[in-house]
């Protein structure tokens, strides 16, 4: 969005943009053998954008899931999704649920998307599971500490990033 409005072009064409940048960086990814792939692609706050932007982000989204996880299959890439689905139209999520299935077996990358994801979010998220097990009587709140933390987030299953990109040019 940032770019697009630099170039004169409106926000849309930033993102329609991104999605290209995503296919070379998975197609990129899938060739040289890297194992683990996350892409922020719609943070919780992007909700906050106006309604127009939204839509057009929402379609965006729902054509990609349509286009490219066929290739994404092709390509050997697990599909997931991280995030609060629930803010999603109901096609989108069916669609999001039926690449995840597609893919599932697949051995060669781990594509893990975050979409109406925030790290803020994931936070909130998992000390609420942590306040949970102390108020049913499974953790003792001694018990928790940044390994416990770690444990309930979105990533955790994930081993720590080596490069984090930024795409938009900061």
């Amino acid at each position: 969005g940032r770019w697009a409005q630099q170039q004169g072009l409106p926000r849309i064409e930033g993102h329609r943009r991104g999605v290209q940048s995503v296919r070379r960086a998975t197609e990129e990814c899938s060739r040289l053998g890297i194992e683990q792939l996350t892409l922020y692609c719609l943070s919780s706050e992007n909700w906050n954008r106006p309604s127009e932007e939204v839509g057009g982000l929402m379609k965006l989204f729902l054509g990609a899931l349509e286009r490219e996880v066929d290739e994404l299959h092709r390509l050997g890439a697990r599909l997931r999704f991280i995030g609060e689905r629930s803010r999603f139209d109901p096609a989108i999520q069916a669609r999001m649920h039926a690449a995840e299935a597609l893919t599932a077996s697949n051995p060669k990358l781990q594509l893990t998307i975050a979409a109406s994801y925030g790290g803020r979010q994931d936070i909130v998220h998992a000390a609420r599971l942590l306040a949970e097990d102390v108020a049913a009587g499974r953790l003792l709140p001694e018990q928790i500490d940044e390994s416990a933390l770690s444990a309930q987030m979105a990533l955790a299953d994930l081993p720590a990033p080596d490069l984090f990109i930024r795409t938009g040019g900061e």
